[in-house]
């Protein structure tokens, strides 16, 4: 006997698609509709403010930022604000100052971290977990109760009104530190005894099977060091003093003070401060989004 058509199932390549979530439970429209609605929310809010200093800075002195409504797509854009910009201050002076520490930092947190992560999660020695635990207990002292130590120091070390003395004390952070340490015990101990019972010594542990295993969170802990030393703002502001040595977010902060009714000049300094961050994440996405233990298996 044949099933009449009405109560027939549907083919399967008719039927819609099932939308479910990480656990594989059906997810409905609503909430679906909902999901996205706060992912746009986030996007805007995030997002939003940048594109909007960006529209500013593209705007001429002719253009009315303040109208009601406030029209977001500049109607003539021009790039005479950010030579505007390199005319008022050196800016790329200022620039080239914040390269310099913010790459030194990026080098001595990814191997300083790596080292001591390594240590920390592979290594077999007395007092492991205090030293751990004075990592954890940094996290928590704010830098503002501090920074009149560091400062002391650095003038007793001569590393006042250089670029070292900005380096310094954030040349490893405990927060890196503690973001490898659990990267490395992700890791499997058997490929590292395998290589252990060749020959391999700790060190060819560390540099040809543990650190290659781990680049997303290097890339994180990278990325992280980056945006810290290129962002910082009040222990440059504390110790440079020559004008020479000021690095790009103090030299933006003159800039503001000089020109605080041009908000296009402004607006056109901030963009030059955040497109290295933008770069910088652009070439490291794919390590970043990668797993931390990525690679360490493999057939």
């Amino acid at each position: 006997m044949s099933v009449p058509d009405r109560v027939r199932p549907a083919p399967a390549a008719n039927r819609p698609p099932r939308v479910t979530d990480e656990h594989g439970r059906r997810v409905r429209g609503w909430e679906l509709a909902l999901r996205y609605l706060l992912l746009l929310a986030v996007l805007a809010l995030t997002v939003g403010p940048f594109l909007w200093q960006l529209s500013t800075s593209l705007k001429g002195p002719t253009e009315d930022i303040y109208s009601s409504p406030p029209g977001f797509l500049p109607a003539h854009p021009t790039l005479h604000n950010y030579e505007r910009v390199a005319q008022t201050v050196p800016v790329w002076d200022y620039a080239l100052n914040s390269l310099k520490v913010a790459s030194a930092n990026v080098v001595t947190n990814c191997a300083g971290s790596a080292l001591a992560g390594y240590a920390l999660a592979r290594l077999r020695y007395r007092g492991r977990r205090a030293a751990t635990l004075v990592f954890v207990l940094a996290m928590l002292v704010p830098v503002e109760g501090i920074i009149i130590a560091q400062f002391t120091t650095m003038r007793e070390l001569g590393l006042n009104n250089t670029l070292i003395g900005v380096l310094l004390p954030g040349c490893v952070g405990a927060m890196n530190v503690l973001l490898m340490r659990n990267a490395f015990l992700n890791l499997p101990y058997e490929i590292e005894e395998a290589a252990y019972v060749d020959g391999a010594d700790v060190w060819q542990r560390f540099l040809r099977i543990a650190l290659p295993s781990v680049k997303g969170t290097l890339a994180v802990v990278a990325i992280f060091a980056f945006m810290g030393a290129w962002d910082d703002f009040l222990w440059p502001l504390i110790v440079l003093s020559d004008p020479s040595r000021f690095t790009l977010t103090i030299g933006l902060n003159y800039l503001h003070g000089t020109f605080a009714n041009d908000e296009r000049l402004v607006a056109a300094g901030t963009v030059i401060a955040v497109a290295p961050l933008i770069a910088l994440f652009a070439c490291l996405q794919r390590y970043f989004f990668r797993g931390v233990g990525e690679g360490a298996v493999k057939g």
